[in-house]
């Protein structure tokens, strides 16, 4: 299984961990204070990014390990291998509209990635990533 990854705009962090942490029971990840936080649901890696603003789904960005990143996106999880061999075909093809190139970061952390940010021909925001330590998705 590949597990999806979805970044969202939240109103308020405490209230977003009550109810998929506490009460739906979901494990907690990592967390940036006051900015970000990360939970399994279900397996798959969920990052609620706090926003406020009138126009949350269109305009948001959060700020992860210092690169600003669209919210919302989606996108999913693959091997190492896998992730090269896309990046390679995608950084071939001028057609590409980068978000953010290939790149690694938190290295040495829990969480250390390669990722990668691009927009579909309707504008929708994809990320692509891959862990060192596919072990290590959902550490803090």
């Amino acid at each position: 299984m590949h597990p999806f990854h979805l970044a969202f705009p939240v109103s308020d962090l405490e209230a977003t961990r009550a109810f998929y942490i506490d009460k739906l029971g979901c494990e907690p990840g990592r967390e940036s204070a006051g900015k970000w936080l990360d939970f399994s649901l279900f397996g798959h890696q969920m990052s609620a990014h706090l926003h406020k603003g009138n126009d949350a789904h269109s305009k948001a960005s959060g700020a992860v390990d210092g690169d600003v990143v669209p919210i919302p996106h989606f996108g999913v999880v693959l091997d190492t291998g896998t992730f090269d061999a896309l990046a390679a075909r995608l950084a071939a093809d001028e057609a590409t509209d980068w978000i953010m190139r290939p790149k690694h970061r938190m290295r040495g952390e829990p969480g250390e990635q390669a990722t990668m940010f691009l927009r579909d021909p309707s504008g929708n925001a994809i990320e692509f990533k891959a862990f060192a330590d596919r072990a290590a998705l959902f550490q803090s």
